[in-house]
């Protein structure tokens, strides 16, 4: 498994604690429990291969970061969504920002840009391109005026 399909993993655990309005730890609690991820091999492609450590450790620390960080993470998506508010956002949408903006601010060994560019190409496969445009609006935005400089 490579870092972009662990981080689509992320995405979607980090749409699971929205949805669900669970914790970190509930959404981890069985998830790599083989028998479970065995399960969802024969649904879905994306869990076609099982995470080797390095990449458990990686969603494991997206999860439990996102959710350790969820309302400062809420809060850095509102202030930078002019023009749409935070209730029309995708949830989506709002997990592929959590997990990148988790990343640029807690995860210095990941490039800000390879994270962007990542939280993009994730976008496009589930929103539509005025969304995916919206994310990449967000983010940049978001680096340019919070992170650089720092």
């Amino acid at each position: 498994m490579n870092r972009s399909t662990a981080r689509e993993i992320a995405v979607r655990l980090a749409f699971e604690i929205s949805a669900r309005e669970c914790t970190a730890e509930e959404v981890l609690e069985n998830f790599f429990d083989r028998e479970h991820y065995d399960s969802l091999m024969e649904e879905d492609s994306l869990f076609s291969e099982y995470p080797d450590g390095d990449q458990k450790d990686y969603i494991e620390t997206v999860i439990r970061g996102v959710g350790a960080h969820n309302a400062e993470l809420d809060g850095y998506v509102a202030k930078y969504s002019k023009g749409w508010s935070f209730g029309r956002i995708s949830r989506t949408a709002l997990a592929v920002m959590k997990v990148s903006m988790f990343e640029t601010m807690y995860m210095p060994e990941i490039p800000n840009g390879a994270s962007i560019n990542e939280a993009v190409e994730i976008a496009k496969k589930y929103d539509v391109p005025e969304t995916v445009a919206f994310v990449n609006g967000i983010l940049g935005s978001f680096v340019r005026e919070e992170l650089e400089g720092l």
